[in-house]
């Protein structure tokens, strides 16, 4: 048992050696730092969609309200390879919020693509060979 956990031990402390955890922890921060933007962006429709609007406040805050906090929630929670399916359900959900407040549709797309960015790029990172 001794012999396999030091196996395992090293095999993770030699990709981290060559930067695959860097790399690893680089797209995480990528994806983490789009959903804590858009959940400052999320937050903001709030009272666009009840001064503007004439949303209710409570239709508003529990919409927007809880997809900001989902944001935060799913950066915080990147480390979970699942997270990342969830997420993309949450860029979904936040372009559906467009039927409230229609400036969320683009808004919503625009954060869609930087989702996607982030996904192609962390695909690239992955491909790369080690130094």
């Amino acid at each position: 048992m001794t012999a396999m956990a030091e196996g395992t031990t090293e095999g993770v402390e030699e990709q981290a050696g060559r930067g695959g955890r860097k790399a690893a922890d680089g797209v995480r921060r990528l994806y983490a730092t789009v959903l804590a933007c858009e959940a400052i962006v999320i937050a903001l429709a709030i009272p666009v969609a009840v001064a503007v609007l004439d949303v209710s406040g409570a239709t508003a805050g529990a919409v927007c309200g809880g997809l900001a906090v989902l944001c935060l929630l799913m950066a915080g929670l990147l480390r979970f390879r699942w997270s990342f399916a969830a997420g993309s359900v949450l860029q979904v959900a936040i372009i559906a919020t467009g039927f409230m407040v229609p400036a969320m549709f683009f808004l919503g797309a625009v954060f869609g693509a930087l989702w996607l960015t982030a996904f192609w790029m962390g695909r690239k990172v992955e491909r790369l060979p080690a130094r």
